[in-house]
């Protein structure tokens, strides 16, 4: 994929969508095969930092002990101290925190206390501090870059079905940080694969209320319909 090929589709997408009262958000679909999601090896679970943001701010908490807490306070959406954790053992409350949050971040040295105290809440949800999206610091870090950073970080992830599907950006996004973020995203997507790109079948673009439009390799975007399929060409009369 190249960025003219992304930019004609997305330009499509947008002119082909009915106008909504509400900002819709613009979702990129890719369809994968030739994998067993029963392998470990096949599943999809990654981080991408993007060079964009993709059109909503995340929210943040830092789960910290007493060296981060000032810092963290002047930072982070919420902040929630070591010693304040027990409350959490209710798994309502606990519950509701995850909801409420995109990002958890731990400091490492309290991150023992942390597995223990929402672990069992967290880890389901998939929202448990994760190393690889940067989400676990020193007690010394510098916590203003580590917020900056998750607003343009998204995880890549196959659940029941062979497919990603994602938020790239907001409707009335720059068209530019939209299509950096496609190419950033499927990028990362095809180098994370057993077979790289032999594994993606079709990579499609829609607005959130809006009909599939799949990506063309070599001629301008087709309309699909719901399932992503394109249509037939008419018979030549």
């Amino acid at each position: 994929m190249d960025k003219d090929t992304a930019l004609a589709t997305l330009q499509d997408v947008k002119k082909s969508s009915p106008k909504r009262n509400f900002k819709q958000s613009i979702d990129l679909i890719v369809v994968l095969s030739g994998l067993d999601l029963k392998k470990t090896e096949h599943q999809v679970n990654s981080y991408v930092n993007l060079h964009y943001s993709t059109g909503r701010k995340l929210s943040v908490c830092a789960l910290v002990g007493a060296e981060l807490k000032t810092q963290a306070a002047g930072v982070f959406d919420e902040v929630i101290v070591d010693h304040e954790f027990d409350k959490f053992k209710d798994k309502k409350l606990a519950k509701q925190l995850a909801e409420k949050h995109d990002f958890f971040v731990a400091q490492a040295n309290i991150m023992a206390k942390i597995a223990t105290t929402f672990g069992r809440v967290f880890g389901p949800k998939g929202k448990m501090p994760n190393p690889k999206a940067g989400c676990v610091v020193a007690p010394n870090a510098n916590l203003k870059p580590v917020y900056e950073r998750l607003q343009k970080t998204i995880n890549l992830k196959t659940r029941n079905q062979p497919m990603v599907q994602i938020k790239v950006g907001a409707e009335d996004q720059d068209e530019n940080e939209i299509t950096d973020n496609i190419l950033t995203i499927t990028n990362s997507l095809v180098s994370s694969l057993p077979n790289g790109e032999h594994n993606i079948k079709e990579v499609l673009l829609k607005l959130s209320m809006g009909p599939v439009f799949k990506i063309e390799a070599k001629k301008s975007s087709q309309k699909a319909d719901a399932k992503g399929k394109s249509p037939k060409k008419e018979a030549a009369q």
